[in-house]
């Protein structure tokens, strides 16, 4: 059910796979997506279970309205997801856990623990372009986040070597980030996104302490809207623990 959750200086971060809920085919069995024509009862209960297996109370994980743009709310309490549409959330609230939905595009998790504030971002190849993860990071700036102190995991996505795409979209992307430009395993045209996100972290200062390894594409254990189309949903946490505890775990 819950792929990886690790802490970093009280800083939590998860990423949830495909198992261990009630949804259905072809969106079994985890599927915390709210719009993939999912059942509503299904999906409540998945993220209640996805909930309970990290310790966090479902009524206070804020669920973005992702819409691939660039638009970042700063959060102090759950929100309905019929608000208006962002890619990303920040919040200086501890126990307020920040979540993003995916199938191939990357969480970006982030947290400056000296400060207490997290971020979440939805980078798809659009919200990568349009600054998204730049977005995502000066809104915890104005939280008074430092960037410098800013660390930073990725969760599951499709990898650059299956992530084909028309070769003008290739260099449309990497006239914006040439980070992303890429060649799938079979020599055609490809954007990697993951790459991308790494280096726009990099350039704002912001360490990242680890890549998932998981390719969504190539792994069944992972949605994957590449490779499935009608699929569901996968979510990736990061959140501060209410009790203001430091959580061993890897270090910062």
């Amino acid at each position: 059910m819950i792929g990886q959750h690790d802490t970093v200086s009280g800083a939590h971060f998860a990423s949830t796979d495909r198992w261990g809920g009630v949804s259905a085919a072809p969106r079994a069995t985890l599927n915390l997506g709210g719009a993939v024509g999912d059942d509503p009862a299904a999906v409540r209960e998945n993220r209640a279970r996805a909930a309970a297996a990290l310790d966090l109370d479902p009524q206070r994980v804020v669920w973005m309205n992702q819409v691939h743009g660039r638009e970042v709310a700063v959060v102090e309490g759950p929100c309905p997801e019929w608000s208006a549409p962002v890619d990303g959330v920040v919040t200086a609230r501890p126990g307020l856990a920040l979540a993003v939905l995916t199938a191939d595009c990357v969480p970006v998790l982030l947290a400056d623990p000296a400060a207490g504030i997290v971020g979440a971002a939805h980078a798809g190849r659009p919200g990568l372009a349009r600054g998204v993860v730049a977005a995502t990071v000066a809104a915890m700036v104005d939280l008074g986040a430092v960037p410098e102190r800013v660390r930073a995991r990725t969760g599951p996505a499709v990898c650059g070597g299956c992530y084909e795409v028309p070769e003008s979209l290739r260099d449309e992307i990497a006239e914006v980030v040439p980070e992303a430009y890429a060649t799938t395993r079979w020599g055609t045209p490809a954007v990697d996104v993951s790459a991308g996100v790494r280096a726009q972290l990099a350039g704002l200062g912001v360490t990242l302490l680890e890549q998932s390894g998981v390719c969504t594409r190539e792994s069944a254990d992972y949605f994957s809207y590449r490779r499935d189309r009608d699929t569901g949903r996968l979510a990736s946490y990061v959140w501060f623990a209410s009790n203001g505890m430091v959580d061993s775990g890897v270090g910062a």
